[in-house]
């Protein structure tokens, strides 16, 4: 039985967790592995999104009054959940995604992590905290956190079960209510998250589940919710925040990115080399923190480059669960065309092939080589446009300040990487980008998950992860008690005899010293 047929058997019945009315038509999920059928999934359409939001925001209103420490019972007993669960996750990751085994697991290691620890820092981060007051002993201030209400999540197809869920759980800690569109490609996944949140007592209608095309329910879904998580393109976020800013709602978004890697003068090579090739390939190059430009040093440039192409040259490709594959299939013939498309014109315009550059129907349909350029300009589609796929160009770099200004010469700031014995850190401060890895690729930024992750220019608004990952899925309510006097006048006291009272404060206040 292969992979494909295993996750086939674990999406049976997860079609009916869609919130549609019956008697919608279907679209089918096929998996890219062998084109074969995973299953079909309802076409929603305006009104199942009007009745999903409908009983999501019902059951919200119950689910806020809850205390914290409950809300997160669910969530710890889901994490158990997942875990029981292991080895069917990481087969419908894989059927529906085309991914290896490898990457499938870094996503089901993400979403236990998150969960995790979600569940235990929660209640530190939404409880009351007391601000300091208009006047000291006389005003009393205190910062409340409330839900939003119903929280719309857009996730796309590359990692269908860290972005459908573990965008949903801080927002689900914080007494929200989720509606999730995931992508059309990759639906079940999302849906046996579904399952298993239910199995772990979420009540039913908190969580809804819309399938379809983005163009036609997306726009819908913002015209319900009180705040929105969209992870894709730029440009699609940029018509998404355009949207929720009509509607003032909040709005977050991880876009795309052109990742650079810096390797300097003291780095150490074998180790750069082999960490660049987890950094530009897992999950096929399909991911938007994946290294895409790499500026070596020119001390070490050669060095660097022999080393990397023959590891990159003995990166096992494959379908399957096999443990050992280092790279799977792409997801879509969009996905290799475009991939064919970079490639083919960076060659046609004079850039070296170092490594890969093919198809390879001989594995699957989808499968395309893992691919090193050399000589790559700037008038050529792969130096600017993210690709999105198993390609990387290396660029040799006189110094630290060259690679530094060739790294940020970009309209993207998502992700970073800088290999280096001493200077890392310092050069990493330099880089306009939400997350820079000193000696690793994007694993370190992605799983330190009290830190917070996200994108600069066009590569996103808002943060994942640690307070800020919950918080912006609440508004935030000062409530301030006046005892003794108010702030205003006393009865009998004229109005210039107050502000005299009040300057006189006011100069006293700012003599002490100040709390850091």
């Amino acid at each position: 039985m292969t992979v494909t047929d295993r996750g086939r058997d674990v999406a049976a019945g997860l079609p009916e967790l869609v919130a549609a009315a019956a008697g919608r038509p279907t679209q089918a999920s096929n998996a890219p592995f062998d084109g074969s059928l995973v299953g079909e999934v309802p076409v929603c359409t305006t009104d199942d999104v009007d009745s999903a939001t409908a009983g999501a925001r019902a059951a919200q209103r119950h689910w806020a009054g809850l205390p914290v420490a409950e809300r997160g019972a669910v969530i710890r007993r889901f994490r158990g959940l997942l875990l029981d669960r292991e080895q069917d996750i990481l087969d419908l990751v894989q059927a529906e995604s085309g991914k290896s085994r490898l990457s499938a697991f870094e996503e089901f290691a993400d979403v236990v992590l998150t969960a995790d620890y979600y569940e235990r820092n929660a209640g530190r981060y939404l409880r009351p905290r007391r601000r300091k007051g208009a006047a000291p002993v006389l005003t009393r201030a205190t910062e409340y956190r409330g839900p939003r209400g119903v929280v719309g999540v857009i996730s796309p197809w590359n990692y269908p079960l860290t972005l459908a869920v573990s965008d949903a759980i801080p927002a689900l800690l914080a007494g929200n209510s989720i509606v999730l569109k995931p992508d059309s490609q990759t639906p079940f996944t999302a849906l046996l998250m579904l399952k298993l949140l239910r199995q772990a007592g979420l009540p039913t209608d908190l969580f809804q589940i819309v399938t379809g095309p983005g163009t036609a329910i997306g726009p819908a879904l913002i015209e319900r919710v009180d705040f929105l998580m969209f992870t894709g393109s730029s440009q699609t976020g940029k018509t998404v925040a355009r949207q929720c800013g009509e509607r003032l709602i909040g709005f977050s978004a991880e876009l795309g990115g052109k990742n650079p890697m810096l390797v300097l003068a003291d780095a150490q090579v074998g180790k750069a080399a082999s960490g660049a090739v987890h950094a530009c390939f897992s999950n096929s190059g399909q991911l938007c923190v994946s290294i895409e430009r790499i500026y070596v040093h020119a001390d070490v440039y050669e060095s660097f480059l022999t080393a990397f192409t023959a590891e990159v040259k003995r990166i096992r490709m494959g379908p399957g669960p096999d443990w050992d594959i280092g790279m799977g299939s792409l997801i879509s013939a969009a996905q290799v065309d475009r991939v064919e498309r970079h490639v083919q014109d960076a060659l046609a315009k004079g850039a070296q092939l170092l490594a890969g550059g093919r198809r390879r129907p001989d594995l699957g349909p989808l499968f395309y080589e893992p691919t090193v350029l050399a000589g790559v300009t700037a008038d050529m589609l792969l130096a600017r446009e993210e690709t999105f796929g198993p390609v990387v160009a290396v660029y040799r770099a006189a110094d630290d300040d060259e690679a530094v200004a060739l790294a940020n010469d970009s309209d993207f700031g998502l992700n970073a990487s800088v290999w280096s014995a001493r200077r890392g850190e310092a050069v990493a401060r330099r880089l306009r980008t939400g997350t820079v890895n000193v000696n690793e690729g994007y694993a370190a930024t992605w799983a330190s998950h009290d830190a917070p992750i996200g994108g600069m220019k066009d590569s996103g608004a808002g943060r994942r992860h640690g307070r800020e990952g919950i918080l912006k899925y609440t508004e935030p309510q000062t409530i301030a008690v006046q005892r003794l006097l108010r702030v205003a006048p006393a009865p009998g006291m004229s109005n210039r005899t107050y502000s005299r009272i009040m300057k006189g404060a006011i100069t006293l206040m700012g003599r002490f010293p100040r709390g850091r």
